[in-house]
Formats: C-alpha cells, structure tokens, sequence
C-alpha cells in the first residue's frame, strides 16, 4: 500500500488564484471572458467535478466585469457548494424547464469574444450560441494553450507522487509470468498494481506483444505472450487528481542481437530528448534531439509519433514535443519523453518518462531502469 503522506488539499485561494490567472491570460490574448464546463479546467479552476455529466448545462463564467461565477442545475447546487473551491465562485443556478442559456446569457455580453473549454458539447456551445448569436468562442487549446502547462510546486508534489507510484508498479510487474499469458491478463495486473500503489483512477494500460508492440497505441488483446517476445508496458492514470504515464520495454526470455540493438537505440534517443530539456529551449527541439539519434541508426520512418506531451490533470494535454511547437520551455512545465521504434510484423519498442523543466535542465519523474529487462 502507499505509504507517502498526502499532499496538503488545494484551498479556495489557490483555486482563486488560478481563476485570476485564466482571466488575465485570456485578456491579454484579445478574449472578453472564458467559459469553462465540466471537464479537467473546471476541475482545476474550481475542484468541481459534477458526479456524471449530463445534458444538465453546467457553466464557469470568468469575465473581467463580475465575480467569477457558476452556473449549475439546482438539483446539484448542493455538490457544488461542497467543492474546495467554492468559496471562489458566486454561484448560479437554473431549474429543468426554464432555459439554461437564458441564464448564462445573464452572465455574458453579446457581441464579445469568449474561450471556451474543450470539453464543451456542442450542444451547450450551439445554445450559447443562440442566445448571444454576436458572441464567438475559441477553444482553450487554440487560444490559451499553455494555461495548465507551467505547474506550482503543489503540483509537482502530485505528479511526483504518481510517477514514484506507477515506478512501483513496473518493479512488481517484472516479477509476474508473462509466457503463455494473455496481453489483457498483464495488463489486469498492471491495473491492479497502480491502484494498489495509490492511483485512484487507470487511465490505460497498454501491453504490446510482439508484432503488437509495433503498434504505439495498441489495446492489450487476447494474444498470448510468447517466449522471444519483446512487450511494450505503457501505462499510467491519475493519483492525487495529477497524472502518470510511463513506458517500459521487457524481453520475455533472452533477446535477439536485433532486439538489442533497436532497445540500445530508443534507449540512447531518449536519453537525448531528455538532455536537450532546459528554459528558453522550444519544445521542438526536444524532438529534433530524440529523432536525430534514431534517423541517424537508420530508423526515422519507423519512429511514427511526436516526441512527448504534457501532462496534469490529465494524461495527456498541451505542451507537446512535436516539430512546429515553437513554445520556449518553462521551468515548471511538465511532460513526456518517448520515443519509439515500431517495426511491423516485428516488434516495437519505446521508453518514457515523465520529466518537469528545473532551472538547470530536467529532472525526471521517473526512476525505473532503462536497461531491457528479461522477464519469464
């Protein structure tokens, strides 16, 4: 069982803070306002997540002229005000059969410019829409992209915590059998092993076989794991509401010299990614230093994705490691470093760490061996 001490809960002036910070950066981007429904920014502006969400309009308005604001259905008003961030937010409610976007519209101007989440439904946006037909919407991601990417030292706490968790994780899967086993029996474990590590939520947990390994995002089947197998684990989900995301490479018995060397390559690779990591650098650049390394062995068309992601509240989330990502790195930033090598029919391989932008370069969030390690 886990055995850290939780990190201190988020207060209604964190929460406070980060609302103020998503308004400013929105009006310094040209936007009279963001709206955020349910989803990860509702989440992290207000630690409101809604038991199930529905067709019921649930709505953050934060606008330079009122207090930031939510809308909710009465019937769920109560689980609302109970959030650790309420005390943040004025609150608003509607009733089933009066109109939601009536209500919001009270909230909003006509004829202005808003962000809007992205996790939005199209048909709370199309309503919005109707009832402000001069308003226009942008999506976070296309305006406000790097508005979760720099994280506070509270939040390096959870992610710290996650990655530490699902190392844990791949050190006890190394010890269960993996011959004459199914891919999806693995990965129960695997699902297992990060709950019982203290992930309170598995996001995915990828386990790739011999020729399924060369495929990056493969979802673990009924294939039966063979002896001369190399097995791609990729894994990760949510502990303290922050995300993991770690990718290992295990030969089941001895590899072939081939083997070897493709593990050598993506092992070097991201190596590199990792040392071209420090302030000032454009994500891109982490890129070109892993791709660099694998396209001089021979092997840059079988490298088929970008090099990284950010990673939060969610697994996945802006800055990414990708060629035309021109974003400077920020201390505080948090993200992937993965390349891979997927050879079809064959086998593939990748590795991955977690790593966060220090003042003097990286430090990854994830200590577990690089070296191919032989399972049975």
């Amino acid at each position: 069982m886990p055995d850290d001490v939780a990190p201190a809960p988020f207060t209604a002036d964190d929460f406070a803070a980060r609302q103020q910070r998503a308004l400013q950066e929105a009006v310094d981007a040209g936007l009279d306002g963001v709206l955020i429904t349910p989803g990860p920014d509702l989440v992290w502006l207000t630690g409101y997540q809604p038991t199930a969400i529905t067709e019921r309009l649930t709505l953050l308005a934060l606008t330079p002229d009122r207090e930031p604001t939510l809308l909710v259905p009465r019937l769920e008003r109560g689980d609302a005000e109970a959030a650790a961030g309420a005390p943040a937010v004025t609150f608003a409610d509607w009733s089933d059969g009066s109109d939601p976007y009536a209500a919001a519209s009270g909230l909003l101007r006509p004829d202005r410019r808003y962000g809007v989440s992205d996790s939005a439904w199209a048909l709370h946006l199309l309503g919005l829409q109707g009832a402000l037909p001069g308003s226009s919407y942008r999506a976070l991601t296309d305006c406000l992209p790097m508005l979760r990417a720099v994280k506070g030292p509270d939040e390096l706490v959870r992610l710290a915590a996650a990655g530490a968790a699902a190392d844990r994780a791949y050190e006890e899967i190394v010890h269960v059998r993996f011959a004459g086993r199914r891919e999806t029996e693995v990965a129960a474990d695997l699902a297992d092993l990060l709950r019982q590590f203290g992930h309170e939520q598995v996001d995915f947990t990828v386990v790739g076989s011999g020729p399924n390994g060369a495929n990056p995002h493969h979802e673990a089947g009924p294939r039966v794991i063979e002896d001369g197998d190399l097995v791609v684990l990729d894994f990760g989900g949510l502990r303290y509401g922050y995300g993991s995301d770690t990718t290992r490479t295990v030969s089941v018995g001895e590899p072939s010299a081939k083997q070897r060397e493709v593990h050598d390559v993506v092992r070097a690779a991201q190596q590199a990614g990792v040392d071209a990591v420090r302030p000032g650098v454009a994500c891109q650049e982490v890129d070109r230093a892993a791709r660099a390394v694998i396209e001089d062995a021979g092997y840059g068309p079988q490298f088929l994705h970008r090099t990284g992601h950010g990673i939060g509240v969610t697994t996945h989330e802006p800055p990414y490691m990708v060629e035309g990502e021109t974003q400077p790195l920020v201390p505080g930033m948090c993200f992937s470093v993965e390349p891979g090598i997927y050879l079809a029919g064959e086998f593939g391989v990748r590795i991955e760490d977690i790593v966060t932008v220090a003042d003097d370069g990286a430090r990854r969030l994830n200590s577990t061996d690089h070296g191919l390690r032989v399972v049975a």
